[in-house]
Order: C-alpha cells, then structure tokens, then sequence
C-alpha cells in the first residue's frame, strides 16, 4: 500500500495502475475510519482491481461555529485499516495542496441542498461537492463509493455527476450499525457513555416509523409525531429536523406513496448525529396479491 500526500504523487500511482488496464476505485473520506469506512474500502476492493482512499478533512465543509479544530484525526490507525481493509493507495493531501490559493470556483447543486442538513448548515454543500469534484479530477476513478448514512450527500453526489457528465459511476452501499442500532459514525467518540445509551433513541425512532407503516399509516406528520415523542424521552436531545422526503428529489411530502427516505438530525449534548432509513408503503392488497402468486 501506498501514501501520497501530494497530488501530483497521487497522479502517478493511479495513472501506472491505469495504464496496466486496472479498474479504480475511489473511497473519499476525512479519516477517523470506522466500520462503515471498512465496509466501502472492502465494496471497492470487490469492484475494482486499484483502490484509493482518500483521507482529507476538507475545510470547506464546515461553517464557523462547527468542528472542523476538533474533528477526530488519527493517521495511524486510519493506514492500518486501509491496509488490512485491501487499498492500495491513501491520498492524503493537506489544505494548501487542495486549496492551493484563494478558492474562487465552486460547484453548486441546486434543490437538493436546500431542505434537510442544507437547512440548517449553509455552505456545507457547496464544501462537499467542490471538493469530490476536485477528487473526481484527481483520482479519475471509474467508481466512487459513498455511504447510506450520508444520504442527502449522496444523492446530491449522484446528481451532480449525471448533470456535469462525470465519467464515473456512484455506488452508494447500506449503512453500518452497531448491534445496538445506532448508526456507526466518527461523531460517535464524542458520546459520553449517558449519552451514548440516548442517541439509541434515533433507531428506535425509526423501528416505531416502520412499525406504523407496516401497519398502513401513511400520514407523514403522524409519523414525524410518532418519531418526535421516542427522541423526547431524553432530555439531551435536542431535534433539529426529523423529515420524511421524496427519495429523488429531497422534497417533504404529506403522505407516502412507494418508497420515501426518513432522515433527521438531532444533538445529543454537544454531538450532532444524523440518520436516515428508506420506507416503502404497499397497500394491503397489493401484499395478499404478491403472497397469493
């Protein structure tokens, strides 16, 4: 395994491995990898024959009162992973080699980063996409591989390269869990161990969600009603949105029809945690015809 922290070292290696007629693999990630990084190394490394993972806690992203100083970093232990996980290459540049000078071009998705995380941390999609657009340009992989956890980024990923013509494929693989539920993420050390048993409450917000849908309701505010009572049983946690959208178009909706993705975003004490889960509503009917054939 390689490690280049420069961009035109990074270049080298990937265009000697594409030269020998191998397929890349693009992991884009700030570090602090956990499980479900594994899990996206280990896709690409079943993908592709050249896998990259990209290590770079991208400054652009954060807004001024959030945790960009504090961000958990540890290259040690992020290297042995992507060792033992099968990559081939981390590229792991600084700030000065991303963001060589003033930053004065930026790449702008519409609609999709207006509701959701978009709401309430302006700026940061702008972050994201201008940065795995630098990664596209560098890496040129022939996929790239994201995490469900992250949805609305994804989504708004995808988006941007069927609109920009990218040639790359986005493979978007499920989200991590702890055997608890709660959703695998590096924000998860910031949990004291109080609340750490709080943020289950997110999970098992959504079980209820599936539970009522199963059961055939369909009323998005009911449903949100329903989420909005489990997460109040903690006085740590403070909601910033708990939404039920269209899976495409990141819109909210009042009633499901077919699939929806549940997402929300809440605090538990100083630590930001979000999730999501996709729905899908079939009526009755429709079940009993499926079983009976």
């Amino acid at each position: 395994m390689e490690l280049a922290g420069t961009i035109r070292q990074a270049r080298k290696s990937i265009s000697a491995a594409r030269a020998a007629g191998k397929r890349i693999g693009l992991v884009p990630t700030m570090g602090a990898l956990h499980a479900g990084h594994i899990s996206l190394i280990e896709e690409a490394t079943g993908r592709c024959d050249y896998v990259v993972v990209s290590i770079f806690v991208n400054p652009t992203q954060f807004g001024p009162s959030e945790d960009f100083d504090k961000y958990p970093r540890d290259v040690e232990s992020d290297m042995n992973i992507c060792r033992q996980s099968g990559a081939n290459l981390i590229f792991s540049p600084s700030a000065s080699q991303m963001y060589q000078k003033e930053n004065i071009t930026w790449v702008n998705v519409d609609k999709l980063t207006e509701n959701l995380c978009g709401r309430f941390r302006p700026g940061h999609f702008r972050g994201v996409t201008t940065v795995c657009t630098k990664l596209f340009n560098i890496v040129q992989p022939d996929i790239a591989f994201f995490g469900q956890k992250d949805a609305q980024q994804a989504i708004v990923i995808k988006r941007m390269v069927a609109d920009l013509n990218m040639p790359l494929q986005i493979v978007v693989c499920p989200t991590v869990r702890e055997p608890d539920g709660l959703a695998v993420s590096s924000r998860n050390k910031y949990l004291s161990p109080e609340e750490r048993k709080d943020a289950l409450l997110l999970s098992q917000s959504f079980a209820e969600c599936e539970r009522l849908v199963k059961a055939g309701e369909r009323n998005c505010k009911l449903l949100i009603g329903s989420m909005r009572k489990i997460i109040a049983q903690s006085s740590e946690a403070q909601i910033e949105y708990i939404s039920i959208v269209d899976t495409e178009t990141l819109a909210d909706i009042d009633v499901i029809e077919g699939e929806a993705l549940v997402a929300l975003a809440v605090k538990i004490g100083s630590t930001r945690l979000i999730d999501n889960i996709i729905i899908s509503y079939q009526p009755r009917s429709a079940r009993r015809t499926r079983n009976e054939i």
